[in-house]
């Protein structure tokens, strides 16, 4: 399946192999989840070392571990859609963060809408009840 169908199709083709490669990279990493400080949405799901928290804080703009490419990720560096963080929290375990952010371009998403445009956030798509994907809001197409 191409990356394009797969991000803008309506075929459900989810990836349960996710961990088990996220547990093969080269770094120790815990969940960690960009949520938009003003909306409560979801924006993105991803992954932080101790390199990347620590770039978090010291930038204070949500960094991730990129588990595919084993290099850190600081979001917006290359599309300047930056998520600002306004806090961090830490879940009762200890072994998944949140960042409380405002979103300081056009959207957070590495996928674009047909006018080029970020979308919001990386959860633009629901599940209906006949297995397929269908897009939340028309404009986010």
């Amino acid at each position: 399946m191409s990356d394009k169908e797969l991000e803008e199709g309506s075929a459900l083709n989810l990836d349960f192999t996710k961990l088990r490669k996220v547990a093969s990279c080269e770094s120790d990493v815990l969940p960690a989840i960009a949520q938009d400080a003003g909306t409560g949405e979801v924006l993105i799901v991803g992954y932080a070392n101790q390199l990347a928290l620590d770039t978090a804080r010291e930038t204070g703009m949500a960094t991730f571990w990129s588990t595919s490419r084993n290099e850190l990720w600081i979001k917006g560096k290359t599309s300047g859609d930056y998520l600002k963080i306004e806090e961090i929290r830490v879940n009762c375990e200890q072994n998944s963060i949140l960042y409380k952010v405002t979103p300081a371009g056009k959207g957070a998403c590495h996928t674009k809408n047909k006018d080029g445009v970020a979308r919001s956030g990386c959860y633009y798509r629901r599940l209906k009840d006949d297995g397929s994907l269908e897009f939340v809001d028309p404009a986010q197409v």
